[in-house]
């Protein structure tokens, strides 16, 4: 509980009408989770705008309304406040509200196209290990201390990732470890957060059907770096034709790391093989059970931030030599009588795509042919469709082409954009096969001794998202399965 005046400080107030002594029990951006004495703070969202459910908020109690435009009645029972902009009012006053804790524990936010799942998971773990008690907030899961949450989003809503931030603090998490989508930063779901650091993995195509140009996407994940302290420090991937863009016009020490160019944190691979990757990163030589050069990225990001936060760099390189990375990001099972190998990766856009198949064209030893079971989401960006088919195809040696979670639209329709535009050879190459399981087993059916199978798009994802309904679906489970039906 807070007194509304307390909770505005750093928002920027257009009018008052009403008491700002207000005592305000509980925030809400979601009126349907309105009572007595919440705070509804109408925020205009993508589908939904929350200054249509104003009148309702008020009849459920509420005790202020904060919103860009006020309703044409106001109630006297209620304090109105009109702010420039009430999603980056909702990320400072929820801070606020939830005891600003980000100030008293260290905040590390991870962004980029691919990559910061693992990078994020890769430091909860290395620090776990290093003795602290840490949260993370991933794509995969949210971890408060020993407990263990599922993820519904990449970065939660505003008011869960401050109570959630709340409970992490309350649970004695002295550092946290958070990946922070575009989508986060652009709707100040991160707004308010003091953030001792931040990494900025690479930037490729991707969720262009929200940020509608390459540009704007950009500018989004920049705005990340812009809006730091000068106490943080911003690390970033040299070899990244925009990394250093990203670092551009920050007040935090700039740091980077890379494998090609000169960075502070330098690396050099010896060896990548299924057993790992023998690195050279500055001065040490070490062997990592990760696997694939995107890896080595990964991991000197999670090197560069260690040693950026004052640990000692021996210590932080033999503990991160023995750790695996997060669920669904290159995890591999061996099939028992055929020895094939079956990779599941969350790989869902063209770069992670290349990633993941041209570190698999390097694992293998010549003659086993590897076969790609891929599938682009619906509702979602449409232009990568035909990237990602070209990609499979060409870095492949058979495709199936599938779904992953078509959400609202028709499969059939997905697989014809990503077929649309193939070259002659990539269509001597690949089927379609809507059905996912059938997609899997037809990909196992047809490997053979020693033959690599790539799952792509879904990783640790357990369910097939089809017309509003999340049916369970495991692309680990269902290749299991299918090593075992099959006899392979």
């Amino acid at each position: 509980m807070a007194e509304l005046k307390d909770i505005l400080y750093k928002v920027h107030l257009r009018s008052v009408h009403g008491s700002t002594t207000v005592e305000v029990k509980d925030l809400q951006i979601d009126s349907r989770h309105v009572k007595a004495g919440t705070c509804f703070i109408a925020v205009k969202g993508v589908s939904v705008d929350g200054h249509a459910y104003i009148a309702k908020a008020v009849e459920q109690g509420a005790a202020a309304i904060i919103c860009e435009q006020l309703p044409e009645q106001l109630s006297d029972a209620v304090t109105y406040v009109q702010v420039a902009n009430s999603a980056e009012a909702a990320g400072y006053m929820a801070n606020e509200f939830f005891g600003n804790v980000t100030t008293q524990m260290k905040v590390v936010g991870v962004t980029g196209t691919n990559g910061k799942t693992t990078i994020a998971t890769l430091l909860y773990k290395l620090f776990s290990g290093l003795g602290y008690r840490c949260g993370l907030i991933s794509t995969v899961q949210y971890h408060v201390g020993g407990k263990v949450y599922p993820s519904t989003h990449t970065t939660p809503d505003v008011i869960n990732l401050n109570s959630l931030l709340k409970e992490m603090y309350d649970a004695g998490c002295t550092y946290v470890f958070m990946e922070c989508s575009s989508h986060a930063i652009h709707q100040h779901r991160i707004t308010g957060i003091h953030f001792t650091g931040a990494l900025f993995s690479n930037i490729t195509h991707d969720h262009l059907d929200y940020h509608k140009t390459f540009d704007e996407y950009i500018k989004v994940k920049k705005s990340f770096f812009d809006g730091l302290g000068k106490d943080a420090f911003a690390i970033s991937n040299k070899d990244d034709k925009r990394g250093e863009v990203m670092l551009q016009n920050t007040k935090a020490r700039k740091l980077y790391y890379g494998l090609k160019n000169l960075a502070d944190f330098k690396g050099k691979i010896l060896e990548n093989s299924l057993t790992g990757l023998q690195m050279m990163v500055n001065n040490d030589e070490v062997h990592f059970r990760l696997i694939g050069e995107f890896n080595a990225y990964n991991l000197l990001a999670v090197y560069g931030a260690a040693v950026s936060m004052g640990e000692d760099k021996h210590k932080v390189l033999q503990v991160l030599s023995s750790i695996t990375g997060a669920e669904g990001r290159f995890e591999y099972i061996i099939s028992r009588n055929h020895l094939i190998l079956g990779i599941i990766d969350y790989a869902h856009t063209p770069d992670a795509l290349e990633n993941v198949l041209g570190t698999i064209k390097k694992l293998r030893r010549g003659h086993e042919q590897i076969i790609a079971v891929v599938g682009c989401g619906g509702d979602r960006d449409k232009t990568k469709r035909p990237v990602m088919g070209e990609v499979a195809c060409e870095l492949s040696d058979k495709v199936i082409f599938t779904s992953d979670n078509p959400r609202s639209e028709d499969p059939l329709e997905i697989l014809a954009d990503m077929e649309y535009g193939l070259s002659s050879a990539a269509r001597r190459k690949f089927i379609s096969i809507a059905d996912r399981k059938e997609a899997i087993k037809t990909a196992v059916s047809l490997a053979k001794n020693e033959d690599i199978i790539l799952i792509a798009g879904k990783g640790h994802e357990k369910y097939q998202e089809i017309k509003g309904i999340k049916y369970p679906f495991d692309d680990k489970q269902v290749l299991e399965q299918m090593f075992e039906l099959l006899e392979r």
